[in-house]
């Protein structure tokens, strides 16, 4: 039975399930969902990530961890965490540009945090060659404490489930996934509290919707994500005891705003996310603000939140660009295209956001104050 057809026969028996279940089942459902079964990933897949469009993605970050790492005052040993590593070459440019600091790859004990067998098959296979040896973990609290952690996630985000409200003219209610009169997928609305004009319309209970406005017009989404803000908090707390910084790389807002940002790709091209659940990659924007927030409210220290592209500029990717144009003129055409990608604000470089939690203390490099 496919995972569509579980679907309707579970919301069949016991009713609508959250936008937020849907998506953990779409994405890990241990028979059907993407990332257990999947993953497609690179041109030839479904979505292109940033480190696949160019090695100078993964290197500036390499460096920047080798700077952070020696402002740190060079701690040996150090947990170094990429969750969510997708084939593995963000790792593998990384370290690979590491090579000029020996003593920061000898003092890295290399933990990748991966949910996905498929994807860890790949990620084995990518940094078959390439010291540190790693080890993987399902989840961060898996990975040994007692030591400072320089943790980069690059798109995992946006694969945390999302519950999203729709205000109506009776007040916020859930959006939820359902079946229509021909028993397909359909989104419909819960109604979270009572009606002050016609009375109870579902479970009478205090709304879960914080921090929106009351003011919102009817028909506003809004979106929150308790997976987000409590892999934050896990973050910030294991910061603030061990010490360390992490790299948070994501598309999402830089500030709290009403949108429906659910959205499935599949082939590079986006679909009905209730189409065929478990056949395409489904993510929705990260919420940066909250997520900084809730880190800040652990313990660490957080910002200020930097676009890709103002990033990546800042740690001299245009000069990088200019440097490898210049050894290898045949791809200078191929390099310009890359750079732009990565830093044009009409292409990832301002809907991508970078956000640095860290142990109390200096801003790393790159996040000083303007």
């Amino acid at each position: 039975m496919s995972l569509l057809d579980r679907l309707r026969a579970q919301i069949g028996q016991t009713g609508p399930i959250t936008v937020a279940e849907y998506m953990t089942r779409c994405l890990h459902d241990p028979r059907d969902g993407y990332y257990a079964t999947r993953p497609a990933l690179g041109p030839e897949g479904d979505f292109v990530t940033a480190p696949l469009v160019s090695q100078m993605f993964g290197e500036l970050i390499g460096l920047w961890l080798v700077e952070t790492w020696t402002q740190a005052g060079r701690p040996a040993p150090f947990r170094l965490v990429e969750i969510g590593p997708g084939d593995g070459t963000l790792m593998a440019d990384l370290l690979r540009a590491a090579r000029l600091a020996p003593d920061f790859l000898a003092a890295a004990d290399l933990w990748l945090v991966e949910v996905s067998e498929p994807l860890v098959a790949r990620q084995a296979r990518t940094l078959a060659a390439a010291p540190p040896t790693p080890r993987w973990a399902s989840r961060l609290e898996a990975v040994p404490g007692g030591a400072p952690l320089l943790l980069v996630a690059n798109e995992l985000l946006d694969c945390l489930p999302v519950h999203q409200f729709v205000r109506t003219a009776d007040g916020w209610a859930e959006r939820m996934v359902g079946l229509d009169a021909a028993g397909a997928l359909a989104f419909g609305l819960k109604a979270l509290a009572p009606s002050p004009r016609r009375g109870p319309v579902a479970v009478a209970q205090p709304p879960p919707v914080t921090d929106a406005p009351e003011d919102a017009a009817p028909g506003s989404v809004w979106e929150q994500s308790p997976a987000q803000t409590a892999f934050a908090a896990e973050l910030g707390h294991r910061i603030a005891r061990d010490g360390g910084v992490a790299l948070l790389i994501d598309y999402g807002r830089d500030a709290p705003g009403f949108g429906d940002t659910l959205q499935a790709v599949r082939g590079h091209a986006k679909q009905d996310p209730l189409a065929a659940p478990g056949q395409a990659d489904l993510t929705a924007w990260a919420d940066f603000p909250a997520v900084l927030a809730a880190a800040r409210e652990a313990g660490a220290q957080a910002g200020p939140l930097l676009t890709q592209g103002a990033f990546l500029q800042r740690l001299g990717i245009a000069q990088r660009a200019a440097a490898l144009a210049a050894a290898r003129p045949d791809r200078a055409d191929t390099l310009a295209r890359q750079l732009d990608r990565l830093v044009e604000p009409a292409q990832m470089g301002a809907l991508f956001k970078v956000g640095c939690v860290h142990a109390p203390g200096p801003p790393p490099p790159a996040f000083e104050e303007a």
